[in-house]
């Protein structure tokens, strides 16, 4: 086994080997010399046993960095997910892939799929030097989060995103005649994919959409259109979701002209600080043995806040969801 110097400094070289190819893909999608037809051939599902019948709304939602497939194997993301299902029973949830345009796992159909098998191994099985490996998942990932904030590439990633979110709720019935809300769930880097994809998704099926953001890594967006509302919820302790807020310059408090901050100010943008919380594992938004001071945990206390978030009335009407009542109360907004 390599010694900790030589490893981290094979770790540092594939870092920067995987940004300069992270803009291939989304580049060779948009000109169509692959993955379009991949897309094309894919028959719609067959419906499940628990597939929602006549939903009032879908959400679609967008996992964090660690992910390799459209389907998160993390336990604490699955119970989760599985709770938001079980609180609003007349929505319909799907999942899709994020950090690929063209929606390929990165443990199957890829040049390199042995590879991301193997580190996705190390993750799941090993400690110490050789899980951290496996954090080479998170470093490519993170690097397409890069590409949907870069204002060269973005505009192209984002349309590749739109149009998977549009064919994963196709499969899952919906019908853009019926006009049923559409809600972009993202959580950590997934919350910069659903931002960015939110506009193009919206003129795809001619509808507005809400974002909501969970410890999202967001950059200003771009355009504004077919929004029509952004929540972010935000943990006091989450250093992860602040890198938005440093890195990305239309994020700065005293750039009043962007269109994060001209958002906040009209209130299309709302933060809400979900109190004392980590970005993830223990104290983390999901983890149910972490208290909060008024008794719930922080997975009960995060999931009070996404159904309240998807679940508001949309543009001063009546909500179409049918959700069970939650008594939670809002926290001050932090500052970014």
């Amino acid at each position: 086994m390599p010694d900790p110097t030589t490893l981290l400094l094979i770790l540092t070289l594939g870092w920067l080997a995987v940004g300069l190819l992270a803009p291939l893909e989304t580049l060779g999608w948009y000109a169509g010399w692959f993955g379009t037809e991949t897309l094309a051939e894919e028959e719609p599902a067959l419906p499940s046993p628990d597939t929602v019948r006549d939903p009032q709304a879908f959400i679609v939602f967008l996992s964090g960095i660690h992910v390799v497939a459209e389907h998160t194997f993390a336990p604490r993301e699955r119970a989760f997910l599985d709770a938001l299902r079980d609180t609003l029973p007349h929505a319909h949830l799907v999942e899709v892939f994020p950090y690929s345009v063209t929606n390929r796992p990165l443990t199957g159909q890829r040049l390199f799929a042995r590879f991301w098998r193997a580190a996705l191994n190390l993750r799941l099985n090993r400690r110490g030097v050789l899980a951290a490996v496996g954090a080479v998942i998170n470093l490519r990932n993170a690097w397409q989060v890069a590409v949907s904030a870069d204002h060269r590439y973005g505009p192209m990633y984002d349309e590749g995103s739109a149009a998977l979110a549009e064919r994963a709720l196709a499969r899952a019935g919906y019908d853009p005649a019926r006009r049923t809300p559409v809600v972009l769930v993202g959580y950590s880097g997934g919350g910069q994919i659903a931002l960015g994809a939110a506009t193009p998704l919206a003129k795809r099926i001619g509808r507005p959409v809400r974002v909501v953001s969970l410890g999202g890594v967001m950059a200003s967006p771009r355009d504004l259109t077919g929004i029509e509302r952004i929540v972010h919820l935000r943990g006091r302790y989450d250093r992860v979701a602040r890198l938005g807020a440093i890195f990305f310059p239309g994020r700065w408090w005293f750039t009043p002209w962007s269109t994060w901050n001209r958002a906040r100010a009209t209130g299309i943008i709302d933060v809400e600080d979900l109190g004392p919380m980590d970005h993830t594992g223990p104290d983390g938004y999901l983890d149910e043995g972490a208290i909060l001071p008024d008794g719930r945990t922080h997975r009960t206390a995060t999931l009070d806040a996404i159904v309240r978030a998807v679940t508001e009335p949309w543009n001063g009407t009546a909500s179409p969801w049918d959700a069970p009542s939650r008594e939670t109360s809002h926290s001050t907004p932090p500052s970014a």
